[in-house]
């Protein structure tokens, strides 16, 4: 019976140190499009509130932020073209991918 807790008591103990911390790297936002500013230009800005009561986030964007319709990359003038032409704002959502470290938006992705 010994043996056995001590054994437990070992494997408990090694398994410890493993326990890795994690870290957020880059969060996703899934922003109604009536909350979200369409970027205007490749090295602009995003504007976006996440909930209606929430403060409106400035992020900048970069030469490799992405924009995804469909599932399909595009072009920073379709992608507006694109969102421009939605009617119903408030039900369509935008996915914001921000990475926090460099504080830049990665990627725009809209299903329509």
């Amino acid at each position: 019976m010994c043996i056995r807790k001590l054994f437990l008591a070992l494997v408990v103990c090694l398994s410890l140190p493993a326990a890795a911390e994690f870290t957020t790297i880059e969060r996703a936002y899934e922003i109604a499009l009536s909350d979200f500013t369409v970027p205007v230009s490749q090295s602009g800005s995003v504007m976006f509130r996440q909930c209606a009561d929430c403060e409106t986030k400035i992020v900048r964007m970069t030469q490799a932020t992405s924009f995804v319709i469909n599932g399909e990359s595009v072009e920073l003038k379709e992608f507006r073209k694109s969102v421009f032409e939605i009617r119903d704002r408030a039900r369509t959502t935008v996915i914001v991918m921000h990475h926090l470290e460099s504080d830049t938006i990665t990627a725009l992705k809209v299903n329509l």
